[in-house]
């Protein structure tokens, strides 16, 4: 038993030199990565400046180039224009005046007309509107004399055109040819601006035929055709013209 316990008693003894040695091969080495790794990071950082050197030079060589080949200014040059009168352009527009006796019996019923429907629009509505159902519903009679009686009460409401319009359908509707006629005629005179006016002038046309005037109807129709020719209103009154008597064939 002595001799083994001296054996392992002396083991660590003579490791304890080699253990010595190693450690100071272990710092060494170590000592030696830093140096190294300082080494490896200055090489790095100087690559990364000759990089950017080199981007910078060739970025210079590239604005120089671009320079060289730089496209010249432009020159201004002002173009004096022609001196040719500009083309004419038609303007004139024919203007339908009212007849003065229109005018005058206007001025007689006007002070009438602005006490009955000033500043009621709703109104003069609700009494055109009332008057064409009435027609629409048989009561032709009851819805001529509501329109006529608008007409004269309110000559200068928006629809007071169209109230004589209606009463001379109203008319028609009863055979009654020469009063429709009346209601027409007063539409185009009182009217001649008014958006019932060149139906008025048709349906007064064919009162006419209807009543054996010929003539009539046919300064009715060739008014229409003169002072609205593009419309379809022109259109029908140049072909019911053709179906008219000619006067110049008459004995």
């Amino acid at each position: 038993m002595g001799p083994v316990a001296l054996s392992a008693c002396a083991t660590p003894a003579l490791l304890k030199p080699e253990l010595s040695e190693l450690q100071a091969e272990v710092r060494a080495l170590r000592s030696d990565n830093l140096r190294l790794e300082a080494r490896i990071e200055m090489l790095e950082r100087n690559k990364a400046v000759a990089g950017q050197s080199g981007s910078l030079s060739t970025a210079g060589h590239a604005v120089a180039a671009s320079e060289a080949h730089a496209m010249p200014e432009l020159t201004v040059v002002k173009l004096k224009p022609k001196r040719e009168a500009a083309p004419k352009v038609a303007t004139s527009v024919a203007v339908i005046e009212p007849e003065p006796e229109v005018i005058s019996s206007l001025e007689q019923v006007l002070p009438a007309a602005q006490s009955a429907y000033a500043g009621d629009g709703e109104r003069g509505d609700m009494v055109f509107n009332n008057a064409v159902n009435a027609l629409k519903t048989g009561n032709v009679e009851g819805g001529i004399a509501q329109l006529q009686q608008f007409a004269v009460e309110a000559p200068q409401h928006a629809k007071a055109d169209n109230a004589l319009y209606f009463s001379g359908l109203g008319y028609m509707g009863l055979n009654d040819f020469e009063d429709a006629a009346t209601a027409f005629e007063s539409v185009a005179k009182k009217y001649p601006a008014g958006d019932a006016v060149v139906d008025a002038l048709l349906k007064l046309a064919e009162c006419r035929t209807k009543m054996n005037q010929p003539a009539d109807a046919r300064k009715a129709y060739q008014r229409i055709v003169k002072d609205w020719p593009d419309t379809p209103a022109a259109q029908a009154a140049r072909s019911r013209l053709s179906s008219l008597p000619n006067p110049a064939a008459s004995p």
